[in-house]
């Protein structure tokens, strides 16, 4: 890994495009390699070991793309596999939604109360 490889950004499907749209849109100069797993979709309804698994999948695939950063745009990856993510990722940073997009709803929020619309798994978690 060095300071020109690329981004990495992954999703359960293509919801995670959002997420790309804006790392592009703030992060111009950088290279992003998107994984966006439409074969095994829906996550929301699988078992911690599978999503674990298939989180380990996708952290591989990036390590064989030497990216220099992992995002995972996927809220039921963010809230269930996030460590195992991280324990597989050699070093290479990761980061979720998950803590980031709460944070910034409570900041703007004027009652400081939001609305969560989530995945079974997502939800279970209680992140």
């Amino acid at each position: 890994m060095d300071i020109n490889s690329p981004i990495g950004v992954f999703d359960s499907g293509v919801g995670g495009l959002t997420v790309l749209k804006q790392l592009l849109r703030f992060l111009p100069n950088e290279q992003f390699i998107y994984l966006g797993d439409t074969a095994r979709v829906p996550y929301g309804n699988k078992s911690q070991p599978t999503i674990e698994r298939y989180a380990v999948d996708a952290t591989r695939f990036f390590l064989r793309k030497d990216v220099k950063l992992i995002v995972i745009a996927c809220n039921t990856v963010s809230s269930i596999a996030m460590n195992v993510v991280k324990q597989n990722s050699n070093g290479i940073p990761v980061v979720g939604m998950i803590e980031y997009s709460a944070r910034t709803a409570l900041r703007i929020s004027k009652g400081k109360k939001i609305g969560i619309i989530g995945t079974r798994a997502t939800i279970k978690q209680r992140v």
